[in-house]
Parts: structure tokens; sequence; C-alpha cells
């Protein structure tokens, strides 16, 4: 056997040893430098008063924590020792982890609340208007819960011409928080909801945590659609509540808020066609009573009087003028009968038809003897036909 161990065959042995021994171990301690990898694996370091050690935990186990860590958090976690050798380090391989106890979480939550306050999440200038009456209303919940059959029972009763959109979403345990999130994105990707609740019914710190996750959180400010919170029962507050538009204490009384209840309208509309039909009808008489006043005051029938007559002035100047009118067409009515005879007169047809006949030699009317040519064929229309005669003195075939 060498006298001598190399580094690596020291570190192995270590860590067959330190790897073997500790195998299943349970540690609390805080949480620092939490680093959450894009690979999806988490990097922090687990520490007490008087020492600390690195911890890993792999994509895959750390989807079945229910929150997200964060520096300053005691947790209680599970999983077993082992050894780096490249560094020599030994690191605890966590295969579970949860909080030290429910004022964990509670610190946790207040935490995340300072900060979100700090960068202005929960004021109110960017809470958004809640639609008096929504047509479409999308509802993020479990899909067999409570809460949901009971927003159904008050839509129903309260709006029954609403419309729910159901975006079916994991509201406690692992997951919940992405899955809540991912079912505001699907919504805000509609152009047809005007209004979004978020619910769930009532549980502990730990149920409901999903609600104090900061990306939920962060969907919830980013909507472009107003968000109603109504997460567990009037005295439970999640992180939710105070980034949402407007918080409702219960599933039930989210759906309240979001809609209008149909018997108002029906008791507005019945007060509202009594008064006006009363006070239409007092209207309508003292309108009455002033227009008879008006119609039988003397100053009234003055200006009647003087319409009258101007009524009558106007009717006389346009008997006048339909008069002259009249005989301006007359006129000339008889003008073009004139001219209409004229021209019958001179109508070359008419002409024809009495035994005259026109002479017609290189497409010209000849009127005079001289203007003959004997060299040249011509044309004679006579009123029934016209031939054409050639220099000869023989007729042509008939032209058509």
């Amino acid at each position: 056997m060498s006298e001598f161990l190399t580094v690596s065959e020291l570190t192995g042995q270590i860590k067959r040893i330190v790897e073997n021994e500790f195998s299943e171990i349970t540690l609390i301690g805080e949480i620092s430098n939490f680093k959450a990898h894009f690979s999806g694996h988490w990097y922090f370091t687990l520490k007490d008063s008087g020492a600390q050690i690195n911890a890993v935990m792999w994509r895959g186990l750390n989807d079945y924590v229910f929150f997200t860590p964060q520096d300053g958090i005691k947790v209680i976690v599970r999983g077993k020792i082992t050894v780096y050798p490249p560094r020599g380090n030994y690191q605890i391989d966590v295969r579970s982890m949860k909080p030290a106890g429910e004022g964990e979480l509670q610190a946790a939550f207040e935490k995340l609340k300072r900060k979100l306050s700090d960068e202005g999440l929960f004021n109110p200038e960017f809470k958004k208007e809640i639609p008096q009456l929504p047509e479409k209303i999308g509802v993020v919940t479990a899909i067999d819960g409570a809460a949901i059959k009971d927003i159904i029972s008050v839509a129903e009763r309260r709006y029954p011409i609403g419309e729910l959109v159901i975006a079916a979403s994991k509201v406690q345990g692992d997951g919940a928080a992405e899955s809540i999130v991912s079912s505001i994105k699907k919504l805000n990707k509609r152009d047809d909801i005007d209004l979004i609740i978020v619910a769930r019914g009532g549980g502990s710190l730990e149920d409901l945590w999903a609600f104090n996750e900061e990306i939920v959180a962060r969907a919830i400010f980013n909507s472009k659609i107003p968000v109603i919170s109504g997460v567990g029962h009037e005295v439970d507050f999640t992180i939710a509540d105070f980034v949402a538009d407007l918080r409702a204490p219960t599933p039930t009384a989210a759906m309240e808020l979001a809609t209008p209840d149909v018997n108002d309208f029906f008791t507005f509309i019945d007060e509202f066609l009594s008064t006006s039909s009363k006070k239409l009808g007092e209207t309508v008489f003292e309108k009455k009573e002033l227009i008879d006043q008006v119609l039988s005051s003397y100053g009234f029938r003055l200006p009647q009087d003087s319409v009258k007559t101007k009524f009558q002035l106007l009717d006389n100047i346009a008997y006048r003028i339909q008069k002259n009118i009249n005989n301006h067409f007359q006129k000339n009515i008889s003008k073009l009968e004139l001219l209409k005879s004229g021209l019958a007169a001179h109508n070359i047809d008419k002409i024809l038809s009495k035994g005259f006949a026109i002479v017609k030699q290189n497409n010209q009317y000849v009127t005079r003897a001289s203007q003959l040519s004997l060299s040249d064929s011509f044309k004679i229309k006579f009123y029934d036909d016209e031939v054409g005669i050639k220099s000869n003195g023989k007729k042509e075939n008939k032209i058509v």
C-alpha cells in the first residue's frame, strides 16, 4: 500500500463515508443566498447562528414545494449529504422542504407585502374600474371546489343574462401559483372578457399560500382586465387581495360585487314607469293650460290676423304667376305648331310623293342641268326607290 493518498483518493473516501453515514437526514435552518437557476434548480445556503451548509434542490423535486423560498425564512428540509469532489465541498441534496412553522409563512407574507407595496403595486391610481354591466366574466378557481358552485349560484340568481367563462386552476399545493398565473394570462388573451374573478374557499395560511406568491400578484397587477379577488373567508387576507382592483371577503361576495341584481332592475323600471307617467301627465296638463292662455291672449290673436292677411296676399301673387306662366306656354306652343307646319312642308319625302325626283352624282345633289356630267354615272331618287344610271343611258341594278 502506498504511504500517501492523492487528493482525489482522500476526497473519494470521505465522499463514501459521509454519503453512507448521512443518506437520510432532516435539517432545520434559515435560508440565505437563495437562487432559482434558469435550469429550474434551486441553490441556497442553510444556516443557523453557528454554521452553514450549501444546499441544492433539483428541478422536479422543487415542483412539490407549495411556496417560493425566500431569504430569511426558516425551513425544515429532508435529504442526504453529498460531496462535490471538484471543490471538496459537501452539501445537502434536498428532497423535500416545508416552512418551520406558520410564523415563517407569516414572516414571508409580510416581507413580500412590504416589497410589493414599496413598488407601488397596491396604489389606488393603478386600480382599474369594475364594469357595472359585464357581459362575460372570467372565473379563475378550482373546477371541483365549493367556490365555483357558490359563484354559479349567485350568478344565476342575480344576473342570469351574464356569461361565465371558467378558467380551471389549481388553487392549493404544488404548482398552484403557476396554474393561477396561466389561467389569468389565458383570459387576458381573449378580447371578450370584461372582468376576472380569482377565487377559492377558506383554509389555513398554508392552504391559501398560492395567492401569496409574487408571480400571482404580478399577474393580477399586469392584467389588462379588471380583477376581483375573493379568497378565503372574511378574516383572510392574501397578497392577491391587496394587488387586485377590488377585494371581496368571499367567493360569493366577489360575484355579488361583480354583478348587478336583476331584481333591482325590475324595481327601478317599475318605479320609473310609475313616477315618469305621473310626472309626464302633470307636465302635459301644465303646458296645455299655458298654451291655451297664450292662444286666447290679444297679442297672440293679432299676429294670427296678420299671418292670415299675408297668406291671402301670397295666394293672389301665386295666382298671377301661374296665369303668366300658362300664357307664356300657350304662346310657345303656337310658335312650335307653326314651325312644325313649316318643317312638314319642306319634307323631302312629301315632295317626292308628288312625282318629283332628285338626281345625285358623285355624292352630291344635281340642282342644275349644267351640273350633270354625261360621262359619269348618276342616281335618281324617287319617292319609292332609287336607281342608278350609267353614262350610256341604260338602267343599272336596283339599289336598296
